[in-house]
């Protein structure tokens, strides 16, 4: 099931009241971006503390990640019960306890408890996915629709540029060497682990207040009259007759797959291929906040993409970004010192524009399959979990060079796919 625009009043628009709304669901975007890319300033931190390969260290995007394809269906499902309002609420409540859960996983040390608690995490992030972009939509008149959402993006942007340089200061700010778990006796060791992850635990306690306390705004506000509620749909066909019958939005999910795959994949090693002596021999710290111009390039990309999607054909437009993005990933992978770190960087104003434009190639002319194919096009967001472990694997035996170039194939079908839709 999915859920609906919400019911309008007599005059076919929202309650003026629901304008007031607005700024909370904008708040609601930022931090669930900032949270996603925290993520990413883990990674080293989880690396040297455990003594990880980079594949076994890509299983923190892997718990992030898998939830989208879990959950995805069954939280459309519970909000066309629940309604919106109560929705983000639910998904601000689990996010908050995947947060606390970083308290215990840091003082008892084991990864394990991470994995669980970035999953826990990310399920409620899923939740806020499927309830809050519709519900954005539909906070005034249909006319400003467009604009709202512009602007709930441009502040999620925003939190995965600011995320990277909160967390290089709370979280590398520590050694990143990593103990020896042959030569360090276990009192020693667990010791050393508890006290370096103190350093993880703090910014997502933190978190977990400020989800609480924005559950709690959203509780108060969920019986104005402005509110949007959702309706249940049947779903009309399988995923599998969907596919056969749209065969571009069968090509779109899997655009949308090696998209996220690639993005995350870039995202999470870029501090640890900033850091390497060829590269920019940078501390983790200085490279930690580097990460930020990746994601904080997607910000401005979007704003000079809304223009360029207005001028030339969107397939085009996508084309051309994805060959730009395959090209970097290639100079980068091949090149050391600023050359490559720059190049690297410069992806993220390449992917700004990736993500949407897939996403409206692939569900344009569905009718009232419409629905059915956003949710498959949510559940590709799976590719998050599933390439950066691959990418990791291809670290372990290759260099993180190596790695990059399986973002860049991805990139290549994303030109491909921008070809075969273009107007």
């Amino acid at each position: 099931m999915i859920a609906t625009p919400p019911a309008r009043t007599q005059d076919g628009r929202a309650d003026s009241s629901a304008s007031r709304m607005v700024p909370l669901v904008v708040a609601l975007f930022f931090t669930w971006g900032f949270s996603t890319v925290l993520v990413d300033t883990l990674i080293p931190k989880l690396k040297a503390l455990f003594a990880l390969s980079y594949a076994e260290v890509m299983l923190t995007q892997f718990a992030f990640f898998l939830s989208y394809f879990i959950f995805s269906l069954p939280a459309a499902w519970l909000l066309a019960k629940i309604g919106y309002m109560r929705g983000i609420v639910v998904g601000l409540g689990v996010m908050a306890v995947g947060g606390l859960m970083f308290s215990p996983a840091a003082s008892v040390g084991a990864y394990p408890l991470f994995l669980l608690a970035l999953f826990v995490m990310a399920t409620g992030i899923t939740m806020l996915q499927v309830a809050a972009n519709p519900l954005m939509a539909n906070l005034g008149d249909e006319k400003g629709a467009s604009g709202r959402l512009t602007l709930a993006q441009a502040f999620n942007s925003l939190g995965t540029t600011v995320g990277p340089w909160v967390g290089a200061a709370l979280i590398l700010g520590g050694s990143l060497t990593p103990p020896d778990p042959k030569t360090t006796a276990p009192d020693v060791l667990a010791a050393l682990r508890a006290t370096e992850a103190h350093a993880v635990q703090l910014p997502f306690v933190g978190i977990a207040v400020l989800l609480i306390l924005l559950a709690a705004a959203f509780i108060i506000m969920r019986n104005w009259s402005g509110a949007p509620s959702a309706e249940a749909t049947r779903n009309r066909h399988s995923a599998l007759t969907m596919l056969k019958a749209h065969p571009t939005l069968g090509l779109g999910v899997l655009s949308i797959f090696v998209y996220v795959g690639g993005e995350v994949t870039i995202g999470s090693v870029m501090t640890n291929y900033l850091m390497q002596p060829h590269i920019l021999g940078l501390v983790a710290r200085d490279a930690g906040r580097l990460v930020s111009l990746y994601w904080g390039g997607a910000m401005v990309g979007r704003f000079l993409g809304s223009i360029l999607l207005n001028r030339y054909s969107p397939g085009k437009v996508l084309a051309a970004c994805g060959a730009a993005a395959a090209l970097l990933a290639v100079t980068s992978a091949t090149s050391g010192g600023w050359l490559a770190a720059g190049t690297i960087i410069a992806i993220g104003l390449a992917n700004s524009i990736m993500f949407p434009t897939i996403f409206s190639l692939a569900i344009a002319g569905l009718g009232e399959d419409t629905p059915q194919g956003s949710g498959l096009l949510c559940m590709a967001i799976v590719g998050g979990a599933v390439i950066p472990l691959i990418a990791g694997s291809v670290a372990d035996h290759f260099g993180l060079g190596a790695a990059l170039l399986l973002p860049a194939a991805g990139y290549v079908w994303i030109t491909a796919y921008g070809l075969i839709s273009r107007a």
